[in-house]
Order: structure tokens, then sequence, then C-alpha cells
């Protein structure tokens, strides 16, 4: 028996529960229009998702609740909507569910049973588990409801009641090569299940976590029917063919089967390649920080170099060329290179672009502090950082740092200077990444015959803060393609001294790089959030004390 089901693939605001409600309805709107019986939404859409410890609130419990309560009184006819709200227990708990809606009621109700507890997850803390499976009779066919965390772990009571389908809401973040892991375990759980599972996701932009949609329809054999594309806001509609079983439902809403006027052709789009979803994901992630937090525009320090260039690429794809402006801060220390790159990035974007030339604040300093070494070189970056601040002060644009994570890593980084900002969208990719993703955005711009945004130079040029005469990355740190090999183990890996000597590496080289790495927390702490693409991101995901003896060496 067929099901037609669509399945809601949208950007909900966390906390904006009068503007979900607007993107529930104009889904709920289309799916009619589609014919669908049933439509999906993702999970916690009413509150947005994750709430975090506005869970523990009342007020927000509340306005959740009521909001389901008006959502459910606005669908009428006879599509289903299962619909993911915060909801609290008998108790006074809160839960993370989804309501089941006909007919303009809440005719049942499903609370997350498993709940994450890793990386940025912490859902122990704010919310109670569900204690029962939920099947609801839909046409004729017995369709499961499980949220996200849920098919991580095995169903088999859900097995034993033999639904003829299985649909999940889901609030993944995106991650690097996440997407070849969510269909290996939805096909995982489909066969366990003996029926078609229909798996949607969430998209867009939320603090330093970003959602990519990539919403998947299997079979039960695990067979692809349909998948949506990634980051792409959209209602992805798939006719089922469900099995009709003898199971005991806990609600019948209809047992007439879904008559189907039309056929409609199963969608399965194309994959990103690497550098183009972690792309695509630092866009989101930088445009929904700035849009759903009120600013209108950027601001950055440009310097000639790659990591500022490939920021000032990112940003000009999330919010546009006229709302992103470039600032050269050139010292004494400056090369004339340096502003010749910064204002070539200029003219092939279009950014606003000026330069505040930085030499004079710097001798104010000087002249009363009678600053040399280290502390002269870090005065430089601070007073850049104050300039960016005050800009954005007197104009209104959030300050983007734009530090990689390998800087960040081995504390390579100035407090209150270049560390400064409001956001930071490369602090998850490391400097090997950053040349791979500017070689990439230039090409696809050569590509579609448009001019390249990054200067072939800041590719090309040995790295310098460029802070004394004739500094380069390398007097202070080992070649980046090797630097950035240990970090991958050591910090998203978990290898230790031992483990990294059975990896190859040099004895001094490793106590060399987990010193800085261990030094280098208090730092870390102090930077902007900015958009998180790998399995082990620094913050939620990576958690140790600033305060340690522990000697790894």
């Amino acid at each position: 028996m067929k099901l037609r089901v669509a399945l809601a693939q949208i950007n909900p605001t966390v906390g904006d529960i009068v503007g979900n409600g607007e993107l529930i309805a104009e889904s709920v709107k289309e799916a009619k229009k589609s014919g669908a019986a049933i439509v999906v939404f993702p999970e916690m859409v009413v509150t947005g998702y994750p709430v975090e410890d506005l869970a523990l609130r009342p007020s927000f419990q509340m306005a959740s609740k009521e909001a389901i309560s008006k959502i459910a009184r606005e669908i009428d006819g006879d599509i289903v909507a299962v619909v993911g709200y915060l909801d609290t227990s008998s108790e006074g708990k809160p839960q993370n569910a989804v309501a089941v809606i006909h007919d303009g009621q809440i005719k049942a109700r499903y609370v997350k049973r498993h709940l994450p507890n890793y990386g940025v997850f912490d859902e122990y803390r704010n919310f109670t588990p569900g204690d029962h499976s939920l099947v609801v009779r839909i046409h004729g066919v017995d369709v499961a409801v499980a949220i996200c965390e849920d098919i991580w772990h095995s169903l088999s009571d859900v097995a034993q009641r033999k639904p003829g389908l299985l649909i999940v809401p889901n609030g993944s973040p995106f991650e690097r090569n996440k997407d070849d892991v969510r269909l290996a375990l939805v096909v995982k759980r489909a066969i366990e299940v003996a029926a078609p599972l229909a798996y949607v996701n969430m998209t867009g932009g939320q603090d330093d976590l970003v959602f990519d949609g990539d919403t998947i329809v299997v079979n039960a054999d695990g067979s692809l029917i349909a998948r949506a594309s990634q980051f792409d806001d959209m209602l992805l509609v798939v006719d089922i063919e469900c099995l009709v079983k003898t199971s005991a439902p806990d609600v019948i809403i209809s047992t007439e089967p879904l008559a189907l006027t039309h056929t409609i052709d199963s969608t399965i789009a194309d994959r990103l390649g690497d550098e183009a979803e972690i792309w695509q994901g630092l866009v989101v992630g930088l445009r929904d920080y700035i849009m759903k937090n009120g600013f209108k525009s950027a601001v950055l320090g440009l310097s000639g170099g790659i990591d500022s260039a490939l920021v000032a690429a990112i940003a000009v794809d999330s919010i546009g060329a006229s709302n992103l402006f470039g600032v050269a801060m050139p010292s004494k220390y400056s090369s004339t290179h340096s502003i010749e790159d910064a204002q070539e990035l200029a003219n092939a974007t279009g950014i606003d672009f000026r330069t505040v030339p930085i030499g004079k604040m710097v001798d104010s300093f000087m002249d009363s502090l009678n600053l040399t070494g280290l502390a002269e070189e870090n005065l430089q970056a601070r007073v850049r950082g104050t300039t960016l601040m005050a800009l954005s002060n007197a104009e209104g644009h959030l300050v983007l740092a734009t530090g990689n994570k390998s800087e960040l890593a081995v504390g390579y980084s100035t407090l209150y200077g270049d560390a400064v900002g409001g956001f930071a969208p490369i602090k998850d990719i490391y400097k090997t990444d950053v040349w791979a993703l500017a070689r990439w955005r230039n090409s696809q711009a050569i590509a579609m015959g448009e001019v390249p945004p990054i200067p072939e130079r800041s590719i090309t040029k040995e790295p310098s803060a460029e802070l004394r005469p004739d500094q380069k990355d390398s007097d202070s740190l080992p070649d980046y393609t090797v630097l950035d090999q240990v970090l991958r183990l050591y910090v998203d890996e978990d290898y230790g001294f031992e483990a990294l000597l059975g990896a190859g590496f040099d004895a001094e080289l490793i106590k060399r790089v987990i010193a800085m790495v261990d030094k280098a927390e208090y730092k870390r702490r102090q930077y902007p959030p900015g958009t998180k693409v790998s399995a082990r991101a620094f913050g939620k995901d990576r958690r140790l004390p600033m305060t340690s003896r522990w000697n790894e060496s």
C-alpha cells in the first residue's frame, strides 16, 4: 500500500516560536497541495534546536505547549502532521517530543527515548527521556515514530510491533563526511525494523552548529528511494510502498487506503564533494549567525594573507559583497604585497575596502609603555583589534575573526588582538584545509567564468603575521603540513605521546606540539564562536581544564 509522505527540510530559529509556526504552516499548505497523507517536520521544530537550558525555563515550556496546540487547531483536513516541540512530563520535566496532529487535534505524542550526552549534545541535562514506542495507523498503514538519537540504538521493540513505516524527525548537525554515516545508519535501522524508513533533518545555522538537511528515505531492504539536497530548504515528497501488517497500534487515525491520482517521481540529489560541503557549511553557518542575531553587515581585517582572504570569500558568499567591509591596517612591518593582495581581493569581490594605518597609534602606545620583543608584536595586533571593534561600534558591523584551527590549537594568536570578534568562520578548519578550500573556491569561480575571489599570491606565499622584520609563521611553528598531521591525531583523535610516536612522528616534535596545545586552552576559551564542521571542534566537543599538571609526554 502506498503512502505519500512530505518531509519538511526547513530552517527554524531557536526561540522564534511564532516564526517557526509560520514555517510549519507554509509546509503543511504545500504538503496538502502535493496530496501527501503525512507531513513530517524536524526535531523540536516549534522551538528550534538545540534549546539548551531554555528547556528548563517554565515560561519557555509553556510557550512551546501553547504553540503546538495552536498549530494543531490550524491543521485541518485529512493530512497528518508530525511536529517536534518541547513538552513536559506529568512531573513537569522537559521532554523532547513530537505531536501527531490530525483534523485540528493532537492524536498522539511521542517522547525521545535516547538522549545524547556526548560531543555538542547535553540532553541529559535538559530533558527527561520517554519510555515507550508509538505506532499510529494512518490510511491503513501502521506508522512508527522515533526521534534522532533513538535510531542510533537498537529498535528491536519497534520491530516486534511490525510497523509498515518508520518516520524519524531529526536535529542532526553537519560534520565532515557525516552524510555517509547517516545513510548507513538509516539502512541498518530499516532492515532491523523490516519497514521503509523516512528520515527528515533540519537546515540552517544555530550558534556554532550548522544543519545540512540530507533528508533520506529507504525501503525495507535498505535500498535508497529518495534523498534531499544538502543545505537547501525544501519539501521532499515521496510515494512509499508500505507493508500492511497486523499489529496493535496505539492510535487509529484512518483505515482507508490513500487514493493517489498521480505518481510522484522520487528525487535522489547528488552529494556534494568534500570541499563543496564544507564550504556550504561555513557559508550557511556564518549567514545564519549574522541574520538570526540581527546584524546587517560584517567587518574584518584584510592582511593580504590566506586566512583573511578565505574568510572574506566565505562572507561574500554568505551575506553579499555589499554587506562586507574590509580594512587593511598596515604597520611599519607590513610588506607592499600585503596591501596589494588585500586590494586585489577587494577589487575581485567588490567589497568595501579602506586602509587605516596603525603606525602612529602603535607609536603612541610605545612612547608610554616602552615595549620590546613579543610585547611590541602583540601590541600591533591589539591595536588592530581595537580598530576593528571601534568600527564595529561606530557602524554596526559584526567583526569576523580570521584564525584557523591550527593557530587556535597551538595558541598562535593574540588575545584582544587578532582574536577579537563576534564570530570566527574558519576556527574549525586546519591551515592545510584553508589552502585546499581557497584553491577549490577559485576553481569554482573560473569554471563559472568569474574572477577568482582569492589572490593567487595569498595562496602561494609563505604565511607571516608581519609583526617584525621578515617574520614567517615557520619561525615559531613546525611546517603546517606536518603540524596539521600531528594536530589531527592529538586534538581530533586523542592520541597520546606513545601513540604519536607509533604513528612515526619525531619525539621532540610531539613534545613541542603537545606543550603548545595544552598551554593554549585559556586562549581558546576566550575565542569567538565559529561554525563546527569537524567531529571534534574546540568547545563543546573537546572540554579540557585550563589548569592542569597532566603532562602527556
